[in-house]
């Protein structure tokens, strides 16, 4: 009988809500099907707990977790506790530590779905935006010097690793095969001449061993503009960690918004846990009560 152990960190504001209403679907699942076994695990970490103890989970909290096969996270976020804080005191050390360098995060348009766009039909708008989630932009390698005085610096020094930018281009290219079959590539070329132009370089590399998908290159600038204008014509999108980020957003909130498009950080060689990441609530936490 398979049994998928599962560790649940509800997290923050809503986040707490609709990880409850979640298990919800699961748990009928194990008693449908005799074959399968959901057993849950609930930590109360996140914001709260940071409150009381200083820290967003344990010191031994990703060796916890080590010990399930997937983590169920909901939203982190609290007025009270800086972005960061909750950033970096746990759903970073999580991607990291476990190396989910892919971030998947599907946007449809569903029947019945409210759309801020005209003219929009359920399942016009289908895309799924591949966002590499180790490195990039939030690799946190950088520092302050000097602070409070007039001559204070601060450096935040972006890392592209060819394996890293590699993986999750092929990654994305292997998403498309078995979708529509095309992928666009989304980077700031034009302004970031050393690791934006590298991804580029990469991104042609790669798609030499993928001549059944046709490819694209946009600016990040003129991607938000499309989305909003044309979010049909996309079917894979990949893009750098802070790019993702932000398009994953305005790709949900076309397809009605933050709470409806569904999130999954994966390590795709299975080795660490894959944490199914609701984290379009997000924002729903920072401003629910």
């Amino acid at each position: 009988m398979p049994t998928f152990r599962i560790a649940v960190i509800p997290g923050d504001g809503v986040g707490i809500e609709v990880v409850a209403e979640r298990r919800k679907v699961l748990e009928p699942l194990g008693r449908r099907d005799k074959s399968l076994r959901f057993p849950f695990m609930t930590f109360g970490w996140g914001s709260a707990y940071y409150k009381t103890h200083g820290r967003m989970m344990p010191a031994d909290g990703l060796d916890t977790l080590r010990k399930f096969d997937a983590i169920y996270l909901g939203a982190v976020g609290d007025p009270k506790v800086p972005d960061h804080v909750t950033l970096h005191g746990l759903l970073l050390p999580i991607r990291r530590s476990f190396d989910q360098y892919a971030n998947l995060r599907p946007a449809v348009l569903y029947p019945g779905v409210p759309t801020p766009l005209r003219n929009k039909a359920p399942g016009s708008i289908d895309m799924l935006v591949v966002r590499e989630n180790t490195e990039g932009e939030y690799a946190d390698a950088g520092g302050r010097v000097y602070r409070g005085f007039p001559s204070e610096v601060a450096v935040q020094t972006n890392i592209f690793t060819r394996q890293g930018t590699e993986r999750i281009i092929r990654f994305a290219f292997e998403q498309a095969r078995s979708r529509r079959k095309h992928l666009t590539s989304v980077t700031k070329s034009n302004a970031m001449a050393h690791s934006m132009v590298f991804w580029d370089d990469v991104f042609q590399a790669v798609a030499r061993d993928y001549p059944d998908v046709q490819t694209s290159s946009m600016l990040v600038d003129a991607a938000c503009m499309n989305f909003v204008r044309r979010p049909e014509t996309f079917d894979v999108v990949v893009a750098s960690n802070l790019f993702g980020d932000i398009l994953t957003d305005l790709s949900a909130a076309v397809v009605g918004g933050m709470g409806l498009a569904p999130a999954a950080n994966l390590n795709p060689t299975r080795k660490f846990p894959d944490p199914q990441v609701p984290l379009h609530v997000r924002a729903g936490a920072r401003l629910g009560p």
